[in-house]
């Protein structure tokens, strides 16, 4: 019964870590007009970092082992370079509700890289579920495309394989470091390679930007860059990597209602369809069976 709470507590921490998320784009979208790919990509790093030394000094932290270091970097180089630097890139062209469902994809590449980072066998109906809710996000993106996937799409898939690579690894690393340590030390381990970038672009007319732009940058700093990633890590740390990257499914939609809120962008009867068989297949897939390689299958 102790493992069932645990895991459920995982879960909702998974959903609020999901719904932290769903503003990344819409604020992207904001920031990214004012500020510029490199200031939004990677000036967020820099900001979350003065946050993150406060809270090493202040609780002493000690530092990683040299194969905990190792890990870090992968979670550094998928969640503090790889996916802002490429989602701030392809915001510039595309609308919050293209880039939303091209990042459904998530999950499947998180399940994916899990199988060999944390060793979990996610089971056949684990598979169905994602591929179900993969192709509505796919389908969904072509059709908003108009047939065609453009070079911001290709810039959005990298994102999805660079950042289910890195969810993977800071949710196994998350168990024996520590959930929000994992995205700590990682943004810790970026930020000193970003400051020379994002000083070169900034510039004396970002001080006139709108507040709703300077809100949108500190939104993306603080909460999109450390909190939510604090509740992320967490979540799947308790709830398994697999079973708690289903949650992703609903992350678009939430993306798109944000984006209708903030940035007046239209939900059409297609999306509302194509939102309706991706939460489908997150309740087939929350159900799936889950095991550890080499070991017995075991109900997740």
């Amino acid at each position: 019964m102790q493992s069932e709470t645990r895991e459920k507590f995982g879960l909702l921490l998974g959903l609020v870590g999901v719904i932290c998320f769903s503003l990344t784009l819409p604020s992207t979208s904001i920031a990214v007009e004012y500020f510029g790919t490199t200031v939004v990509g990677l000036g967020r790093t820099v900001v979350a970092a003065i946050l993150v030394a406060g809270v090493f000094i202040v609780r002493k932290e000690k530092l990683p082992s040299l194969h905990q270091f190792k890990s870090l970097l992968i979670v550094a180089f998928g969640a503090v370079l790889g996916f802002p630097l490429l989602t701030s890139s392809a915001m510039e062209s595309l609308p919050v509700s293209h880039g939303a469902v091209e990042l459904a994809l998530l999950p499947l590449a998180t399940a994916g890289f899990a199988m060999f980072r944390a060793g979990e066998v996610p089971s056949l109906k684990f598979w169905i579920s994602s591929i179900i809710g993969s192709l509505a996000v796919i389908v969904y993106a072509l059709h908003l495309g108009l047939g065609k996937l453009q070079f911001a799409d290709l810039a959005l898939l990298a994102a999805v394989i660079i950042l289910g690579l890195s969810y993977a690894e800071g949710g196994k690393l998350a168990k024996e470091l520590g959930s929000w340590q994992v995205i700590a030390w990682a943004i810790m381990i970026g930020a000193p390679f970003f400051i020379i970038p994002v000083g070169l672009n900034l510039t004396t007319e970002m001080l006139n930007a709108p507040i709703q732009a300077w809100v949108s940058f500190i939104y993306l700093a603080v909460v999109s860059q450390f909190l939510a990633y604090v509740a992320w890590y967490s979540g799947m740390a308790m709830g398994g990597i697999a079973r708690v990257s289903q949650i992703q499914y609903l992350q678009p939609f939430l993306m798109i209602l944000f984006a209708t809120v903030f940035l007046d962008e239209s939900i059409t009867f297609f999306t509302f369809v194509i939102a309706v068989i991706v939460v489908f297949s997150v309740i087939l897939g929350k159900n799936a069976t889950v095991s550890k390689k080499g070991s017995l299958t075991e109900k997740n």
